[in-house]
């Protein structure tokens, strides 16, 4: 059993004893630790919440402890059930609510489930305000209110529609081109809620030839949900037997975005940002082009080259921020940056909200390729074509991470340097990125180059200078 307590919520597998795998009584008392600290930091009196979740086996039960925690704590609820993580994004502050909370584990297996934690802007909440969270649940500082003062739960089954009519609204999505492309596409939405929105979506942007695989939200993932290359045989199968011109394909909770090329190879999740921020980048606007707004971009560290030669190319500037949404979030506002998001597949268009929206990273990437003209296998052959190599390094408790990690930056102070979370070293157009995980005792080593052997091979000689350092340090013990 495993149970992960971090700054942006608690998840883990579902069973065993309190504290040690998401149990009932975990359920209960970090939902009843978020709903204080949102009462705390609101001018509100009365607190309202809104929860959805994504289609997991354990979520109904887990739905139902979180609705009723909340009303024992006094807040009104909007529960708009089956959903995903960027519809209750949006929906937050759509309802004027005070927070909100995403049951889903995302991209983990079935036996997993989580609590995401929104603010009232519908954002993630930030470490200061986790940290607070967690502090109050550990502490136990909450209180249950009297029966007069019990909360309501109102149920509301319309932010499906509401995101796409957003998302149709945007200038940026073009749905006549998208419909005289007259596309066939195929899906893999794992069995979760894409299963509900993606047709939903795709016929309201004038795609009718829809070719469904895993589309039952029965929470019954019919392989590993992570929408990684080694995950979507299926997918790549069908799209060649259909003669489709993509495949579409999302993770349960819907923030993640991969796509196949109608060759049946992948488009790569790390060009799945590329290719929408080129689009976007490509879609300004003469005035906004005459009052010098420029093209500003963020991904996290470890995400790839190829967006910043794309942001370049158009004349913007490209920031890297720490891994993590709050933090590619964070840098976006500080940069004003018109398109962000992760190397995963997570796409954030601030025009629509500050959130990964696998939704509207379709709709931008179906308007750019209809207006490509050709195939998707030659729209990805125009972008520059980086190898991300990803490994770890496995630790033990009396290694010390931060001499490490202080020894390679010493041992490469001649290159430039990024120290904002861990240790990333650039070299000319390659790059290499060392961070400790926060939930594993590993050291996380990610790579990059226009070669795949040789991303592979500068992983190899950083993984030997991790292990030369770690046998000084039990020398020197």
């Amino acid at each position: 059993m495993t149970l992960i307590k971090s700054i942006s919520g608690i998840r883990g597998t579902i069973g065993g004893k309190p504290g040690e795998g998401l149990s009932p009584v975990d359920v209960v008392k970090f939902t009843a630790a978020f709903a204080t600290f949102i009462a705390k930091s609101s001018t509100n009196t009365r607190i309202k919440i809104v929860v959805g979740r994504d289609a997991r086996i354990s979520g109904e039960m887990v739905n139902n402890l979180v609705l009723g925690t909340l009303q024992g704590m006094g807040v009104d609820v909007v529960d708009i059930g089956l959903s995903t993580t960027p519809t209750v994004e949006i929906a937050v502050p759509e309802e004027n609510a005070d927070g909100g909370i995403i049951l889903t584990a995302s991209h983990n297996p079935k036996q997993w489930n989580a609590l995401k934690l929104l603010n009232a802007k519908g954002e993630f909440i930030n470490e200061k305000d986790g940290a607070e969270v967690l502090e109050i649940a550990d502490g136990e500082k909450y209180t249950f209110v009297d029966v007069n003062l019990l909360g309501k739960v109102t149920k509301n089954d319309s932010y499906f529609r509401k995101h796409i009519d957003k998302i149709l609204a945007l200038s940026l999505v073009d749905v006549d081109a998208i419909k005289k492309a007259d596309f066939k596409v195929v899906i893999d939405c794992v069995n979760s809620t894409g299963g509900i929105v993606l047709p939903q979506l795709l016929n309201a942007l004038g795609v009718d030839k829809i070719v469904e695989l895993y589309c039952d939200p029965t929470g019954e993932f019919p392989h590993n949900p992570e929408p990684l290359p080694e995950n979507l045989r299926d997918i790549a199968k069908a799209v060649k037997k259909e003669g489709a011109d993509l495949g579409i394909v999302v993770d349960p909770d819907v923030d993640r975005l991969a796509l196949v090329c109608e060759d049946g190879e992948m488009f790569g999740e790390e060009y799945t940002l590329v290719a929408c921020a080129e689009y976007v980048l490509n879609k300004r606007s003469p005035s906004e082009k005459a009052a010098g707004k420029k093209g500003n971009t963020v991904s996290n560290l470890s995400s790839t080259r190829a967006l910043r030669d794309v942001t370049e190319k158009h004349n913007g500037t490209h920031s890297a921020s720490a891994v993590g949404e709050v933090n590619v979030v964070n840098m976006m506002k500080e940069t004003d940056a018109i398109i962000g998001g992760e190397g995963n597949g997570g796409i954030i268009l601030p025009e629509l909200h500050y959130g990964r929206d696998a939704l509207v990273g379709i709709a931008l990437f179906l308007s750019h390729l209809a207006k490509y003209g050709k195939t998707c296998s030659m729209l990805r052959s125009t972008y520059p074509d980086y190898h991300i190599s990803k490994n770890k390094i496995e630790l033990t408790p009396e290694i010390n991470v931060d001499a490490i990690l202080e020894n390679i930056r010493e041992k490469y102070k001649k290159q430039p340097i990024n120290l904002i979370d861990g240790v990333k070293i650039e070299f000319d157009k390659e790059w290499v990125h060392l961070r400790r995980s926060n939930t594993e005792a590993i050291i996380r080593i990610y790579s990059e180059s226009e070669s795949e052997t040789t991303a592979d091979n500068l992983a190899k000689k950083i993984m030997a200078d991790i292990r030369e350092f770690i046998k000084m340090q039990q020398i020197s013990a």
